[in-house]
């Protein structure tokens, strides 16, 4: 590459580039008398204008739609479409006028890096892409331009029943930024107020003032698909009729298992023409795992790290020629595999091969995911969902357990277990004199039983006490350090459990990817519908989108360092549930109270931390009428008053209305 000159990189890289395209760009050198008019998919090379030759020229069936400027491959283009532009003012033979501009698509190139931007809307701007456009999406753009549909997004109210203050007001957001040519967003939602509800809405609105026409809604688990499925089937739209029924809805194929034993539940497999051949007459929706997307795109070689035992291997996806124009819009669901450097670069690689406008939806921003969609565009909190009554309000437990965020000091006499990381044996014995472990030597290298039954004896002491004031035994949910052969974290925890509780082996169950979990998730179904298990130990697998609105205990077992995780794991406890008032859930902190305290003021959770009496409602209304931490006390009130109105009779509720003004 050293000093390659332009006319190497045309030859080398661009030429290359628009030759391996389905359906390709035909090369041809311009002569006096070529005839335009018959050029159908073809790159003219120095394609003369008024203001000079244009290095590439792009006739489709016979008009010119596009100019590429080339430059060596040392050059960077972006500021090289400026003379794209000019020769687009200066062609002889363009297709329309826009603003003295003759031809609507212009590119800049080294062969590496690829500019583009289409001149017809004065509010487009340039940006970069990964690929040329095939003959067939210019075709298509020329013919239909999306400024019309956004108009009607303007002009047209949104008057879909059910959604909610805040879902009405993300959906305007996200259209707003449209109108304003923004093509990457982000929706900060918090878990459980109905991100995907609020999807639909949007999509079909889309769809309906035709600002889109093909959308890809990716998810990150196969079983989420499958519900976002459901939800698109089930959505009610203006005329009454369901969503898939006006328009195509398709999916990627599902195991049995998948479905819930839904027998009447089909979903329609995405016909493989549509990735690979778009069609400007095609307008559907596309849910796909980002698994199947990564393989499609570039192979199982770039795909995440995937076994036999995970439940979301997709071993029929195989890797297709997909045209970045393949759809007008990706939705991205939170992918909670992004949360190392490698995943959030294989989630990047996907969003950046298309060339379409993304939406993100996440309920906590991070800097991968601003990376990727620019901007937040609405904010809904968990906060401000809890005070509104969506989600339920929380209680923080510090348990006392001798490990701390960074590690466990432990004393003379303890007793640990030296595990033999090969083989599985496990040596016990007391300590000599005192030592420092790691937060990665805990439950890896070195176990402390005793340490782990204390925590599970004092869970206990709570269940059995809600147990008593309630009438039922909470749902529990621990999250374990580890899985891993021979030193498994999960599975003592499991163990203790089934000792502890005393109530049979069917009451406590170990959910995660190992090849030992027999159908996880079958598992996950049966914790969210069954009576039984009531306690469930996992590691990640049910830290993100599982929905099990019982849950009332989440126990902190494992180290979390990640912003984003830590509130991806206390969503599961926000939702609402219908089979009875829950009034709140309760995390507890098995690290002393330090894990808490690491994630304090980090996210939209607002967690106090632990007490052991909370403030008497008495104090907090004294508070409020003192002034003091006025706003404060407000929060802590409306708060109090949520959980009361879960569990209020109809005439405690009567009578509560006569003090407020209105009723």
């Amino acid at each position: 590459m050293a000093d390659e000159p332009e006319w190497q990189t045309r030859r080398d890289r661009i030429n290359k580039r628009l030759e391996a395209l389905t359906p390709a760009w035909g090369i041809v050198k311009y002569t006096e008398n070529l005839n335009t008019q018959s050029l159908t998919r073809h790159a003219v090379e120095e394609y003369p204008t008024a203001k000079g030759p244009a290095d590439y020229a792009l006739f489709v069936n016979g008009r010119l739609l596009g100019i590429i400027e080339a430059k060596k491959v040392k050059v960077g283009p972006q500021n090289v479409l400026e003379q794209a532009k000019r020769y687009a003012r200066g062609a002889f033979a363009g297709p329309g006028n826009w603003n003295g501009y003759r031809v609507p698509f212009l590119y800049a190139s080294n062969g590496e890096i690829i500019w583009y931007l289409d001149v017809r809307d004065t509010k487009n701007i340039s940006r970069r892409i990964s690929n040329f456009h095939t003959p067939d999406a210019l075709a298509e753009w020329f013919k239909d331009d999306t400024t019309a549909g956004y108009e009607r997004l303007k002009t047209h109210p949104t008057e879909i029943s059910g959604l909610r203050y805040y879902q009405r007001e993300a959906v305007e957001a996200v259209e707003d930024a449209l109108v304003k040519r923004k093509r990457a967003m982000l929706l900060a939602m918090a878990t459980g107020t109905g991100k995907t509800f609020t999807t639909v809405s949007l999509i079909y609105r889309l769809l309906e003032a035709k600002a889109a026409r093909r959308i890809l809604f990716l998810v990150d688990r196969r079983a989420l698909a499958a519900q976002a499925v459901r939800e698109f089937s089930s959505f009610t739209t203006p005329s009454g009729s369901k969503f898939d029924k006006e328009y195509e809805v398709y999916s990627q194929r599902f195991r049995r298992e998948d479905l819930e034993g839904d027998k009447n539940f089909d979903p329609k497999v995405l016909p493989n023409e549509y990735l690979t051949a778009p069609r400007a007459a095609h307008t559907f929706v596309y849910v796909s795992t980002i698994q199947r997307m990564t393989i499609n795109l570039f192979g199982w070689k770039n795909a995440f790290s995937q076994g036999q035992s995970d439940p979301d291997y997709e071993e029929d996806a195989e890797r297709f020629d997909i045209p970045i124009h393949a759809f007008d819009m990706i939705i991205a669901d939170e992918c909670h595999r992004g949360y190392t450097a490698k995943e959030t670069a294989v989630w990047r690689e996907v969003m950046d091969y298309f060339d379409a406008i993304k939406v993100g939806l996440t309920a906590t921003p991070a800097a991968h995911t601003l990376a990727l969609f620019k901007e937040v565009v609405y904010r809904y909190t968990t906060e401000k969902a809890i005070q509104d009554g969506y989600l339920v309000d929380y209680d923080a437990v510090k348990i006392r357990s001798g490990i701390r965020m960074k590690g466990i000091f432990l004393k003379p006499g303890e007793q640990v277990g030296v595990i033999d990381t090969d083989t599985g044996e496990e040596t016990y014995d007391a300590l000599e004199d005192e030592r420092e472990f790691t937060t990665q030597d805990i439950e890896q290298k070195i176990t402390s039983p005793d340490s782990n039954r204390k925590i599970i004896r004092e869970v206990a002491t709570y269940a059995y006490q809600h147990q008593e004031e309630t009438g039922r035994f909470p749902k529990i949910l621990i999250f374990a350090a580890n899985d891993l052969p021979h030193t498994s974290h999960c599975d003592q925890l499991v163990q203790i459990c089934k000792e502890a509780f005393g109530q049979g082996d069917d009451f406590v169950k170990k959910i995660t990817g190992s090849p030992s979990v027999d159908r996880p998730l079958q598992r996950i179904r049966e914790f969210r519908n069954r009576p039984n298990p009531k306690i469930v130990v996992t590691v990640d697998m049910l830290t993100t989108g599982v929905d099990i609105p019982a849950l009332e205990y989440l126990v902190f077992l494992r180290p979390v360092k990640s912003r984003t995780l830590w509130v991806q794991m206390l969503g599961r406890g926000t939702r609402r549930c219908p089979d009875f008032p829950k009034e709140k859930f309760t995390m507890f902190d098995c690290f002393d109270g330090t894990l808490i305290q690491y994630f304090r003021d980090t996210t939209d959770f607002q967690i106090e931390l632990p007490q052991k009496e909370p403030i008497p409602l008495e104090r907090v209304i004294e508070n409020i009428y003192q002034n003091v931490d006025r706003a404060y006390f407000v929060k802590v009130l409306v708060k109090r008053l949520r959980r009361i109105e879960r569990t209020m009779s109809g005439e405690g509720v009567s009578a509560f209305a006569a003090f407020i003004p209105d009723g």
